[in-house]
C-alpha cells in the first residue's frame, strides 16, 4: 500500500473517529448525567438524539451535492470544524436548549464527513485495496467510541471537562485532515448535483435495508448505557467499560470488506445483521450482568461497524459513477431510521419500559437481515 494511501486511510479513520465516536455517539455515553443535569425524561432524551440524526440527514445531502464540486479535502475539513464546534457547545451548555444545539451541530459533522472521504478513497486509492481502505476508514467509529469511554470514566463527575477534551481532539484531527486528504474533484466538466438515475437498479433494497438497520441500532446507541445503569442496576464503571468494549470490538468491523470478498455482500449482510439482532436482544434480556453486557456490547459494536462498512460498499456499487452519492443515499437513510428509532424507543421506554423497547429493536434487526443485497 502506497504511503499516500496509508496517510489518507489513517486521517480518514481519525476523522470518522472524532465525528462519529466523539461528536455523535458519545451523547449516549453521557445520557444518565445529562438526564440528571438538565432534568430530561426518556422521551426528551430520545428527541435530542433524534435531532442529531436529523441534522446528519440534512448535512449528508449537502455534502453529497458539494463533494464533487469542492473536492474531498474542503468538505472533510468542514466536518472536523462542525465536530469541534458542536462538542464545545455541549461542554459549555447552561441548559437543555444549548445542549440540543450542540448535539445538532456535532451530529451534522458525521453527515459532512462520509461522502468526501468515500469520494477521496474512490478517486485516490488503487482498485485492489479500495474496498479494504473504505472499510478501514469506516471503522473509525469504533476507535472513537473506545476513546470516548475512558475519557468519560475519568471525567464523569466533571462531564464538561470531558467534552472540552473531545473538542481539543476534534480540532487536532481537523488540522491533520487538511494536510492528508486529497483535494481532488470529479473530472469531466461540472458535476451534476444529483446522480442519474436518482434511484438505479438495486437502490430499493439498499434503502430498505439501511432504514431497518438505523431503527434497530438506535436503541443501543441512544439508550444502551442508560439501560445498563437504570434498569440493570449496574455501576458507572462497568457500564462505561461495556461501552469501551462496544467501541474496541467495533474496530473489527474493518474486516467488512474482506468478509464481503469471502461471503459476498449478501452473506456478510445476513451474518452481521443477525449478530446485531442477537446482541440487542441479549442486552434486553440480561442488562444487569457485567460480563454478558460486555459481550453483547462488543458484539453489537463489531456488527454495527461491519454493517455500515457493507452499506458503504453496497452504495458505491449501486452508484458506481457517483460513489459519494451512493454513500450519501445509504447513510442518509440509515440516519433517518436512527432518528425514527431514537424517538420510538424513547416513547416506548416511557410507555412499557426500556427492556421491551430493546426487544422490539432486535426484531427490527431480524427483518433487516432478510433484505440482503442481490448479486451483481
Amino acid at each position: 500500500m502506497r504511503l499516500a494511501t496509508l496517510g489518507l486511510a489513517w486521517a480518514g479513520l481519525s476523522l470518522v473517529a472524532v465525528c462519529y465516536g466523539l461528536a455523535r455517539f458519545a451523547y449516549g455515553l453521557f445520557v444518565p448525567v445529562f438526564r440528571a443535569e438538565f432534568g430530561l425524561d426518556a422521551a426528551a432524551t430520545g428527541a435530542i438524539a433524534a435531532s442529531s440524526y436529523v441534522s446528519y440527514c440534512l448535512a449528508i445531502v449537502v455534502a453529497t451535492v458539494l463533494t464533487p464540486r469542492l473536492g474531498g479535502r474542503a468538505l472533510a475539513v468542514l466536518a472536523g470544524c462542525a465536530a469541534t464546534t458542536g462538542t464545545l457547545l455541549i461542554a459549555v451548555a447552561p441548559n437543555a436548549a444549548v445542549l440540543t444545539a450542540g448535539v445538532i451541530v456535532a451530529g451534522s459533522s458525521t453527515g459532512v464527513a462520509s461522502p468526501p472521504l468515500a469520494h477521496a478513497v474512490a478517486h485516490a486509492v488503487a482498485a485492489p485495496v479500495r474496498n479494504r481502505t473504505q472499510t478501514v476508514v469506516n471503522a473509525g467509529t469504533g476507535v472513537g467510541v473506545a476513546v470516548a469511554g475512558p475519557i468519560a470514566l475519568l471525567t464523569y463527575g466533571h462531564w464538561r471537562a470531558g467534552w472540552f477534551v473531545f473538542a481539543v481532539v476534534c480540532a487536532a484531527v481537523t488540522g491533520w485532515v487538511a494536510r492528508a486528504v486529497p483535494a481532488a474533484r470529479s473530472g469531466g466538466g461540472p458535476a451534476s448535483p444529483l446522480p442519474r438515475p436518482l434511484l438505479p437498479a438495486g437502490s430499493g433494497r439498499l434503502v430498505a435495508a439501511a432504514a431497518l438497520t438505523g431503527v434497530a441500532s438506535a436503541a443501543t446507541w441512544t439508550f444502551g448505557r442508560d439501560l445498563l445503569v437504570t434498569v440493570g442496576g449496574m455501576g458507572q464503571r462497568p457500564a462505561t467499560l461495556a461501552w469501551v468494549l462496544l467501541g474496541a470490538l467495533g474496530v473489527l468491523g474493518a474486516v467488512a470488506g474482506d468478509l464481503a470478498g469471502r461471503l459476498g455482500i449478501g452473506g456478510a449482510w445476513l451474518l452481521t445483521t443477525s449478530v446485531l439482532a442477537a446482541a440487542t436482544g441479549l442486552l434486553a434480556a440480561v442488562p444487569g450482568e457485567p460480563v454478558v453486557a460486555g459481550v453483547a456490547a462488543g458484539a453489537f459494536g463489531a456488527a454495527y461497524i461491519a454493517l455500515t462498512g457493507l452499506l458503504l460498499i453496497w452504495g458505491t456499487r449501486v452508484y458506481p459513477r457517483t460513489p459519494a452519492a451512493g454513500v450519501g443515499v445509504a447513510f442518509l437513510v440509515l440516519a433517518l431510521g436512527q432518528a425514527a428509532g431514537a424517538s420510538l424507543v424513547g416513547a416506548a421506554a416511557e410507555a412499557v419500559g426500556l427492556r421491551p423497547a430493546f426487544a422490539a429493536a432486535a426484531l427490527v434487526a431480524v427483518l433487516g437481515a432478510a433484505l440482503r443485497p442481490r448479486r451483481w
